[in-house]
C-alpha cells in the first residue's frame, strides 16, 4: 500500500477546512504582527511550556524519551508556523505542515498510540497558545473595541491553523496506521504482543506460528536507529540482530518484531545459558555503525522469562535513549548501575535535583568536574583502591590520590564528602549514563 504524499494530504485538509478566516483591518494586523514578533523572541520558552504540558497531561505521550523529543520538535514546528502566519498575515490554506509535525503523527501510529491522544494534544496546544496571546493583548492596554478585534483575529487564525493541521496529521496517522498494521503482520507482532500482555499462552501454538520455542532461556533485545532516515533503518537493525545472534552462538534464529521504522524488539534463544552478555566484548565485535544502538536484558527462562528479559531490555533502552545521554553502542540491564538508573530516569526532574544535592560541585557540566567524576567512579568500582584506579585509568597513583582528595576530601555542607558513599556512587552512575541532562549547567 503506497503512502499518500504531502501534496495529496494538503489538498484534502484544505477541502475540509471549517472556514478560512477573513482578513482584518490594517491597524489590527499591525498590532497582531507586533505581538507575533514578541512571541517569536519567546519561541523557545513557549515550545518548552506547551511540550511539558502535553507530556504531563496526556499519559501516552511521555512513555518513551524519543517520543518526548519528537513531541517537542513537533510543538516547535507548529508554534513557529503560527507565529509566522500571525506576523505576515499568511492565509492558512496556503500552508504546508512542518516535517516534525507529520513525523510525530507517523511515529504515534507506528507505536499504536491512540489517535485521540494526537487530536487532544492539538486542542490543548491551541488552548495554551490562546492563553499566551490573551496575556500579550492584555499587556498592551488597548481600547476595549480594538482589544476585542485583535483577540478575535488571533482566535480565528489560531483556530483555523489547528483545524487545518489536525486534519492533515490525522489523515497521515490513519494512512500510516493501516500501512503499519500490514507490515507488523509479517513479523508475528500480534502473537508476540499477546505473550507480552501477560495473558494465558498456548506454547505449542506460539511455536507453530512463529517457529520460536518459548521453553528455553531468552535474552530480550531492543535495537534502534539514530541516523538519517533514508528508508534503510529497519534493514540495518535486522542485520544487527542477526549479527548479535551469530556472535553469541545462540541456539537458533532470533524472533524479531518491528516497533516503528526505527526500532526493533527481538529475543535471542540461548538454551540453558544464564550468564549476562559481555556488552563491551559484543560492542567491539559489531560492525561499525554509529547510528545503530542496542539494549539487552538478562537471560531468563520460559514464558515469564520471555517477558521479563524484554522488560529489562526496555529499561536499559530507556537509560540509553535519554536525549544527550552517553552514547554507548551496547547497554545491558546487567551493566553496573543500569537497573537502578533506569528507575531514576523515569523522573528526570527529581533525579536531577537529587544528583545536584549529592554531588555538589561534582555535578557541574565542565571538563574538570567530568574528570573528577570519572576518577571517583573508577575508585569506587575498584574497591576504593588508589593503585587499581591508577592502573585502570593509566594514571600515576599520586594523581589519583590528589583527585580523590579534591573530590571527596572534607565534609563541607553541599559537598559529596558529606554524603554516604552509596549515594555518591549511585549519583556518579546516573551522571555516567544520563549525561548532561542531569548535570548543572556551567
Amino acid at each position: 500500500m503506497s503512502r499518500p504524499g504531502h501534496h495529496d494530504r494538503g489538498i484534502d485538509a484544505r477541502r475540509q477546512l471549517a472556514r478560512v478566516p477573513a482578513t482584518a483591518e490594517s491597524d489590527v494586523l499591525d498590532i497582531v504582527a507586533g505581538i507575533a514578533r514578541g512571541l517569536d523572541r519567546r519561541q523557545g520558552e513557549i515550545t518548552r511550556t506547551i511540550s511539558a504540558l502535553l507530556a504531563h497531561e496526556i499519559d501516552e505521550l511521555d512513555e518513551d524519551p524519543q517520543l518526548v523529543e519528537l513531541l517537542e520538535a513537533s510543538v516547535q514546528g507548529n508554534v513557529s508556523t503560527m507565529i509566522h502566519v500571525l506576523a505576515n498575515d499568511i492565509p492558512v490554506d496556503h500552508l504546508q505542515p512542518t516535517t516534525a509535525a507529520v513525523e510525530y503523527a507517523l511515529r504515534l501510529a507506528q507505536r499504536d498510540v491512540s489517535s485521540n491522544s494526537l487530536v487532544r494534544a492539538y486542542h490543548m496546544g491551541q488552548d495554551a497558545m490562546m492563553r499566551i496571546c490573551f496575556d500579550e493583548v492584555s499587556a498592551l492596554d488597548l481600547p476595549t473595541r480594538q482589544s476585542l478585534a485583535v483577540l478575535k483575529h488571533l482566535s480565528d487564525i489560531v483556530y483555523s491553523y489547528i483545524d487545518w493541521i489536525t486534519l492533515y496529521v490525522f489523515d497521515a496517522y490513519e494512512q500510516e496506521r493501516s500501512r503499519w498494521i500490514g507490515a507488523q503482520a509479517n513479523v508475528h507482532s500480534t502473537t508476540i504482543h499477546t505473550v507480552l500482555a501477560g495473558g494465558a499462552v498456548d506454547v505449542a501454538a506460539f511455536e507453530s506460528e512463529t517457529g520460536y520455542r518459548l521453553e528455553q532461556h531468552h535474552v530480550g533485545v531492543v535495537v534502534w536507529f539514530t541516523g538519517a532516515d533514508d528508508g534503510t533503518g529497519l534493514t540495518l537493525l535486522d542485520r544487527c540482530v542477526r549479527e548479535i545472534s551469530r556472535r553469541l552462538a545462540t541456539d537458533g534464529a532470533p524472533i524479531v518484531t518491528a516497533v516503528d521504522r526505527r526500532t526493533l524488539w527481538a529475543w535471542l534463544p540461548v538454551g540453558r545459558r544464564q550468564s549476562a552478555v559481555d556488552t563491551a566484548g559484543l560492542a567491539d565485535g559489531l560492525p561499525a555503525n554509529p547510528g545503530t544502538r542496542v539494549a539487552l536484558g538478562l537471560p531468563a527462562a520460559g514464558v515469564a522469562g520471555f517477558r521479563r528479559s524484554h522488560e529489562q531490555a526496555v529499561a536499559a533502552y530507556a537509560v540509553a535513549s535519554v536525549p544527550n545521554s552517553t552514547a554507548r553502542q551496547v547497554v545491558s540491564f546487567g551493566d553496573r548501575g543500569v537497573a537502578v538508573v533506569s528507575l531514576l530516569a523515569e523522573n528526570l526532574d527529581s533525579t536531577r535535583a537529587w544528583v545536584w544535592e549529592v554531588l555538589g560541585p561534582l555535578a557541574a557540566d565542565t571538563e574538570q568536574a567530568a574528570t573528577l567524576r570519572a576518577t571517583v567512579s573508577t575508585y569506587f568500582a575498584t574497591g576504593e583502591s588508589h593503585l587499581h584506579t591508577a592502573q585502570q585509568m593509566n594514571l600515576h597513583r599520586n594523581t589519583v590520590k590528589y583527585r580523590i582528595n579534591k573530590a571527596l576530601g572534607g565534609s563541607a555542607p553541599g559537598g559529596p564528602g558529606a554524603r554516604s558513599k552509596l549515594d555518591v556512587a549511585l549519583a556518579l552512575q546516573v551522571c555516567e549514563y544520563l549525561g548532561a541532562i542531569v548535570l548543572r549547567p556551567a
